[in-house]
């Protein structure tokens, strides 16, 4: 049980996984090629506005901490660059926290971010790139065709690309990108509520590992693609987990929202060998959702069926 020593000394991770928590990044070297985590929280972050329930309340009473809005970034140590997958409302404080994670600092300008689609939680944070912050110079940003569209044809994002502070680049389904001799992105659609733009998941890929990531999806049904068969194509699998269990909204007729609950999702994979569940990070979690807490009775009967959860600062080693 090896596995469950790392939990219990802090490490949200599985041995010989390549994780590590952001409070030890200084006792090990960092991986030449990685992903970080930048944030796990839902599109409105942790805890959210109007929230006056206990889930948000504990954050306010001083029992949890603020979380931010999923984020990945692709960091190439060797070369000093970074790539974000989505640009939240959290970026500020998401690339100052990468810093940590760059050979030389004072570098906030992303290589290139890769968009998923147009809901609030995955693309506002470009604002920050515009004149009224960074003034960024034509930072590439990879978007599917209507979410290029989306950008190019509305205020203010237009004015991003007016102005030169991004240069949209275009995304096909499963057409791969390559970003070096080492490191290719490969968007796929899935289901989603699809009101604005597409909605992409990313196979980011080296030449040792691949690592899924799909913060947001319908139901598993809904895919034309097997999720336990792309779990066994790839190394880690970072997975919607925005809602835990039918029931979490009080009031709300849960049957309508799209999401694939965890439970569900375990459920479906049961079958799946420990070391193909030990793959798969839960991510994106509304603030309802007991798995955003720093410790719960969910989070670990989660972890004891051998899925993993995952914390701001993980880094896997690519």
């Amino acid at each position: 049980m090896k596995w469950l020593l790392y939990i219990l000394l802090g490490y949200s991770l599985v041995p010989d996984s390549g994780l590590w928590p952001l409070h030890n990044i200084s006792r090990k070297p960092l991986p030449e090629i990685s992903i970080v985590v930048l944030g796990i929280a839902q599109d409105a972050g942790y805890p959210q506005a109007g929230c006056t329930k206990a889930c948000c309340n504990a954050y306010w009473q001083g029992k949890e901490r603020k979380k931010l809005v999923t984020c990945l970034a692709l960091v190439d140590r060797s070369t000093n660059q970074f790539w974000l997958f989505d640009a939240t409302p959290d970026i500020a404080a998401q690339l100052h926290t990468l810093q940590n994670y760059l050979p030389e600092k004072n570098n906030y300008s992303p290589a290139g971010i890769f968009l998923t689609h147009a809901h609030i939680g995955h693309y506002t944070g470009l604002m920050h790139l515009g004149r009224e912050v960074m003034n960024a110079t034509a930072i590439p940003v990879w978007a599917m065709p209507r979410m290029d569209s989306f950008l190019r044809n509305n205020g203010p994002w237009n004015q991003l690309v007016q102005l030169k502070n991004i240069r949209l680049m275009p995304l096909h389904n499963d057409s791969t990108v390559t970003l070096n001799n080492a490191l290719t992105v490969t968007p796929f659609l899935v289901p989603h509520r699809d009101e604005y733009s597409e909605t992409v998941g990313y196979k980011i890929s080296s030449s040792n590992k691949k690592i899924l990531f799909i913060p947001d999806i319908n139901k598993w049904q809904q895919w034309n693609k097997n999720i336990a068969g792309e779990i066994q194509q790839c190394d880690v699998a970072f997975i919607d987990g925005t809602f835990y269990q039918s029931g979490e909204l009080p009031g709300r007729n849960m049957s309508e929202i799209p999401h694939p609950f965890v439970e569900e999702t375990m459920q479906l994979l049961d079958h799946l060998p420990i070391t193909e569940k030990n793959k798969i990070r839960f991510i994106h979690f509304n603030h309802t959702n007991p798995l955003i807490k720093n410790k719960s009775t969910a989070k670990n009967a989660v972890k004891a069926k051998g899925y993993g959860v995952a914390e701001e600062g993980m880094v896997i080693s690519l």
